[in-house]
């Protein structure tokens, strides 16, 4: 209890010293606004060092959400809609104003709600192009949430988004046939991938070839209270955990643990479905999202399929996922058929989804899906293959084109990360069982050309369970103590190393303990207490 009335006592000192009220402390939901005295430089991150992404006009709105901890450098939401860092000593608010606001991250999302303010004054106008009557042109819908772009390319500015069955009329197509121009519901034109609408390869020869922008759209009234995504591309190392429920107490570990990330897993058959609320979810709970969407394993000679799953995880991207796990463990039969199991098939899929989903959202992070870290087969065969030579297989067949980030595995460690010898059991050498020894073979498998992604870490103790299942009893005398400091020194491992862009926690909150004891892996025991977060917290 003293120490409860001690941060009370310090909280309101800091009050009084700053002339703060707690009705000047900003709201979480709205923001504290504030206006530019001067044309504002907006970065992706707290510094000059950081990439300009815009300006704003003197007089121009902003609403802030956080600050850096100099305080020299704030975050908010501008005009267009999103989200950048700006200098405080240019906008009209004072510093203890500032120092009132929370402190955050690069990678943390924005908690700003609402609809997004008006187009800035000084933003570029978009070009008029002469536009076809509003009823001609080729009916088309589309097949996923897509963005509206001001030209034939995904470089080009995107000026609205439809929604998944949209209706357009497609009045013409760039030379190649890749992206039409069409007519939208809410009035304007714009330019769309083709890849994205159902409309035929004869239709689009038929069409004109068109030159010029765009009108944009009507801008659609936002549902209110709808979160804001935070719309600065990913950088720096993250931290995060796979849930189950996502409920109050596996947030409450996470924010524990000083994590920014959420994953949750999804299996898409191949019929319609949507992970918009998923998104939203994790959203509005303050963390970024990784999606692992995981197909059928008995689709996968489909071209077509393959097809319907790039449209799908595109139509992710354009709901705002922040990063995508393509697959799961395709060099195993669980995830992939059996007799087709090839790196350079799985690469197709990387290609096709990768780019989907960069023409969706360019901001999203592809990650390539984690093999299962094994060496059984003793090489690669369509029935099974070693994750070593797999990576090769993906390697020659260019995908490191098509990614990211290198997806990993890592769960069967019982010696603390730094070691890299005398593991007690079998095959000791080899490198799946220490946490460097997967890192060294990922990133060396691209050439050190792709960073790393650990979609899956975890360490496995039976501590306040019993006994393992017998192809688990590796695992047998690791203890909780071990599991939340070896964690830790994971963490610290990665981030030093410059080769590891994100470590998701393999896991938060599960409690099945049975043929697959993933409650043994979870932070949260089954006391609820929560060892992990605390060393995890400290992992600096």
């Amino acid at each position: 209890m003293r120490r409860v009335w001690i941060v009370i006592g310090s909280l309101l000192v800091l009050l009084l010293m700053t002339g703060s009220t707690l009705a000047d402390m900003p709201q979480q939901a709205g923001g504290v606004s504030a206006k530019a005295i001067q044309n504002l430089n907006l970065r992706a991150g707290p510094g000059t060092h950081w990439k300009l992404m815009g300006t704003v006009d003197a007089g121009t709105t902003v609403r802030l959400d956080g600050r850096d901890s100099s305080a020299t450098w704030v975050r908010g939401l501008v005009p267009s809609g999103e989200v950048w860092w700006m200098a405080a000593a240019y906008l009209d608010i004072s510093p203890e104003r500032v120092q009132a606001l929370p402190v955050v991250g690069v990678d943390s999302p924005s908690q700003l709600t609402g609809p997004a303010p008006a187009q800035p004054s000084n933003a570029p106008a978009q070009p008029s192009a002469p536009a076809a009557p509003a009823g001609s042109g080729v009916p088309a819908s589309t097949t996923a949430a897509v963005n509206v772009r001001s030209g034939p390319s995904a470089s080009t500015e995107r000026v609205g988004r439809l929604a998944y069955r949209a209706e357009v009329r497609v009045q013409g197509r760039s030379a190649d046939g890749d992206w039409v121009r069409a007519a939208l519901p809410e009035g304007g034109t714009g330019w769309i991938s083709a890849a994205y609408l159902t409309i035929t390869a004869a239709q689009i020869a038929t069409l004109p070839v068109v030159e010029g922008g765009a009108a944009a759209p009507a801008a659609a009234a936002p549902a209110p209270n709808a979160p804001i995504v935070n719309t600065a591309p990913v950088s720096g190392f993250g931290l995060g955990g796979h849930v189950s429920s996502f409920g109050t107490a596996a947030i409450n570990a996470m924010n524990r643990a000083g994590m920014t990330w959420v994953k949750k897993q999804y299996r898409w058959g191949g019929s319609e479905g949507s992970i918009t609320g998923m998104i939203s979810d994790a959203h509005s709970k303050g963390f970024r999202i990784l999606i692992g969407v995981v197909g059928s394993a008995g689709s996968v000679n489909d071209p077509s399929y393959i097809e319907r799953y790039a449209s799908f995880v595109a139509g992710a991207a354009a709901a705002g996922a922040d990063a995508i796990e393509i697959w799961n463990e395709q060099n195993i039969d669980r995830e992939w058929a059996a007799g087709s199991i090839d790196p350079a098939k799985y690469t197709e899929l990387l290609r096709q989804s990768y780019n989907a989903i960069k023409a969706a959202n360019p901001n999203t992070l592809v990650v390539s899906g984690a093999p299962a870290p094994t060496g059984f087969f003793g090489g690669c065969s369509p029935n099974g293959c070693d994750d070593a030579p797999y990576l090769a297989g993906m390697a020659a067949a260019g995908a490191a084109r098509y990614m990211d980030c290198v997806g990993v595995h890592y769960n069967e460690g019982i010696v603390p990360p730094s070691q890299t010898s005398g593991d007690p059991r079998g095959s000791s050498g080899h490198y799946t069982r220490y946490f460097l020894g997967m890192v060294n073979t990922y990133y060396n498998a691209f050439g050190g050309a792709k960073p790393l992604c650990f979609t899956e870490l975890g360490y496995l103790s039976p501590e306040g369970f019993g006994g393992l299942p017998d192809q688990f009893a590796w695992a047998a005398n690791v203890s909780v103590a071990q599991q939340a400091a070896w964690l830790a020194e994971a963490v610290s491992l990665a981030r030093s190393s410059g080769k590891v862009r994100l470590i998701i926690v393999w896991n938060v909150d599960f409690t099945n303990y049975g043929a697959d004891p993933m409650a043994g892996y979870a932070m949260i025991r089954p006391n609820g207490s929560c060892p992990a977060c605390d060393a995890l917290a400290g992992a600096r």
